[in-house]
């Protein structure tokens, strides 16, 4: 349990209410993402500065100009998205004295884990901008351009998916990348097992859509990227977070330092199992869900995989405000 397990709640109209922090994985991504951040606070400015002193150029100008194909890369992709979601949880946190004591769980959808771990004080920032930088590269570079594919699946439960690709038995690799809610199944794999898959889910009526990626993230192609990252991984510092962390790989709590390091290398080639992660957090009481970073994508997954619950989507100033008042 984390340091707060005894105090992490808060207590409205008698009712004891648990919260759960989100952070936004790749594919969330937009020019001109925390420019009312980073136009309105100081604060902001500094984070955008050292992490282009970090990086060795500009990300920050990727991040409020662009270019879009460079932005894209996911070599940039993954310390951009990083850096948008720590500046606002820094905000909230610093500007609008925001209680995270009140958060049970973080959970970050793939890189997200790695903005979980720094706002959860586990890994500094600069550490973590050095380490997606090299899992981006890593990641490209695994599987040469034009030989992977990704897949999105819609309507299907990924038992029928599991199903589809067993009973088809792809000779090259084709795999669940992401798990992300009933009905959104990613596949993964090279690119003539992946074509068809969709061939086969046309002909059978059922929706597809081919994602716009650099490299087959989340399948077995990627482990020689595990295998760069392990080295870099294993020597970085990571101290115990404040808040119990939700692993994309296990979809349960995970704080020991050497585990999470493990696990964060075998994410490179893992499924992320995300609707899992938000089960898990569900059955443990959690009631409010907070995605902090660019996007609204993981607050449409939470709506479409538990009931009962609320979710919260932090991309602006007003929507902090609108934060304060539900809090």
């Amino acid at each position: 349990m984390n340091n707060y397990s005894n105090t992490n709640y808060y207590i409205l109209n008698h009712i004891i209410v648990m919260n759960a922090l989100l952070f936004p994985g790749q594919g969330s991504q937009v020019i001109g993402m925390g420019y009312e951040f980073f136009k309105n606070f100081d604060l902001v400015k500094k984070i955008f500065e050292e992490a282009d002193e970090k990086l060795n150029y500009s990300l920050s100008k990727l991040i409020l100009e662009g270019p879009e194909d460079k932005l894209q890369l996911t070599e940039n992709t993954q310390p951009a998205i990083l850096v948008v979601s720590y500046s606002i949880f820094k905000i909230l946190k610093e500007q609008f004295g925001f209680n995270f004591k009140d958060f049970n769980f973080f959970a970050g959808h793939s890189l997200g884990e790695y903005s979980a771990l720094v706002c959860s004080e586990a890994l500094s920032i600069g550490d973590a901008l050095y380490l997606l930088n090299e899992r981006g590269k890593a990641m490209q570079t695994a599987v040469p351009i034009g030989k992977g594919s990704m897949l999105a699946i819609l309507g299907l439960k990924i038992t029928d998916v599991k199903k589809i690709i067993n009973e088809s038995k792809y000779k090259s690799v084709c795999e669940i990348a992401n798990d992300n809610a009933d009905g959104q199944i990613i596949i993964s794999g090279e690119k003539n097992s992946v074509q068809s898959l969709q061939l086969y889910l046309k002909e059978n009526k059922i929706k597809s859509i081919p994602l716009k990626v650099s490299a087959p993230f989340h399948c077995s192609l990627m482990k020689p990227a595990a295998e760069i990252m392990k080295e870099k991984i294993k020597r970085i510092k990571f101290s115990r977070p404040l808040f119990d962390i939700v692993s994309n790989v296990t979809a349960e709590t995970e704080n020991d330092v050497e585990r999470i390091k493990d696990l964060l290398i075998k994410q490179i080639f893992s499924t992320v199992r995300w609707r899992e992660s938000l089960i898990y957090m569900s059955n443990k009481g959690i009631k409010n869900f907070v995605e902090i970073g660019p996007g609204k994508a993981l607050s449409g997954m939470v709506k479409r995989t538990i009931k009962d619950v609320k979710s919260f989507s932090i991309n602006s100033i007003t929507d902090i405000k609108n934060l304060q008042n539900e809090f």
